[in-house]
């Protein structure tokens, strides 16, 4: 096996290892404490990958073109947006339990022009004949902007050629899916087994989030100043 494709195959296993980063499971531990079922688990950590892996690759892939490295204000902006989106998730948590109390979450639905109030599905996007949630897929592009420089930087050191570089984003972003859909999995099982205190799960999870967000953009606007 020569070093090249040993050096993007090592991109799988860094991926996977990626995935369970606390920021990264700290925001999908607040989105999947609305499904609290492994299979709808995997599939929010798996969308969540997604999003990570397509800004990865368009990111990277630019930079890769310009042979240049994302600037440092750049790079430090995207981890802000990272921090921001752990802090809004997190509230969204906290209201969510404070107002789902024992009854369990519920939404809006009209059929046959009558508006009623039951559990319902969560809100995702139309892409073809695939329904995608579009919230999990949002937080993932977010981290994926604030991991791409860092991930370029890497593989101009490692790597000869542009199409290796490339392959070697692709393959740890496919590893960052596979991660998080296991982790999300876990969540989601451990979730369905529990019968009382998921509300209070949810609110730990959503205040974990707010403090997580809060204490990684204090260095980061240091950077800025």
């Amino acid at each position: 096996m020569s070093s090249s494709l040993a050096g993007v195959l090592l991109g799988l296993a860094v991926g996977l290892r990626h995935a369970f980063e606390p920021d990264h499971l700290t925001a999908m531990a607040t989105l999947v404490t609305e499904s609290r079922d492994p299979r709808r688990g995997a599939v929010l950590g798996a969308l969540w990958g997604l999003g990570h892996t397509i800004s990865l690759v368009l990111v990277g892939a630019i930079l890769l073109a310009l042979g240049a490295v994302l600037p440092v204000r750049i790079a430090v902006a995207f981890e802000l947006c990272v921090s921001a989106v752990l802090i809004a998730l997190g509230v969204r948590a906290v209201i969510r339990a404070w107002r789902e109390g024992l009854v369990g979450p519920i939404q809006v639905h009209a059929h046959g022009g009558h508006d009623h109030v039951h559990a319902g599905p969560d809100a995702h996007v139309h892409l073809g004949r695939w329904t995608l949630a579009w919230r999990p897929l949002a937080v993932g592009l977010v981290h994926g902007l604030a991991g791409s420089g860092a991930l370029t930087a890497l593989v101009f050191a490692q790597l000869p050629s542009t199409a290796e570089r490339i392959a070697y984003i692709a393959v740890f972003g496919a590893g960052s899916i596979a991660g998080m859909a296991a982790a999300s999995a876990l969540v989601g099982a451990s979730l369905g087994a529990l019968h009382r205190g998921q509300r209070w799960l949810t609110l730990g999870a959503g205040a974990l989030s707010i403090g997580l967000g809060i204490v990684w953009s204090l260095p980061l606007f240091a950077q800025l100043a």
